[in-house]
């Protein structure tokens, strides 16, 4: 019987879940940015190298997705700090890197402006605002 088709199913599945969770809390709390994209790239290129030395297919498998996962995060890093800034994910004012965003940029937010039940129609920044006020 052969599981490589079900160890990269989980393994896609929990490292791209935990990944997304880990890159918002991550950068929401990180000082410097680059600290954890570096720790990133070089976790994932050495799960990459593993992957490649390892010669148990199901591990081969599980290390490579969890790799090119971090690779990818470290990248999301960068990324997620853009989506604060233009005020598409919520800034933490505790952290002195993301007080100097919310200083420097009109539109990023400490509101989470997402976090609201939806409408059915598309809605500014001032309505999303109000209704997250609402609960």
């Amino acid at each position: 019987m052969n599981w490589i088709g079900l160890v990269a199913a989980i393994t896609a599945f929990l490292s791209i879940w935990i990944g997304h969770v880990a890159v918002r809390k991550i950068e929401s709390t990180s000082r410097a940015i680059w600290v954890p994209t570096v720790v990133a790239i070089v976790i994932g290129i050495l799960l990459e190298y593993f992957s490649l030395i390892t010669e148990n297919m199901a591990l081969k498998t599980a290390l490579g997705i969890i790799g090119i996962t971090l690779l990818w995060d470290a990248l999301e890093f960068t990324r997620q700090q853009h989506r604060i800034k233009k005020g598409h994910a919520p800034a933490n004012p505790n952290n002195p890197r993301h007080a100097k965003i919310l200083a420097e940029h009109p539109s990023a937010t400490t509101l989470a402006l997402l976090n609201r039940d939806p409408i059915g129609k598309p809605v500014s920044q001032a309505e999303a605002i109000s209704l997250i006020a609402k609960h």
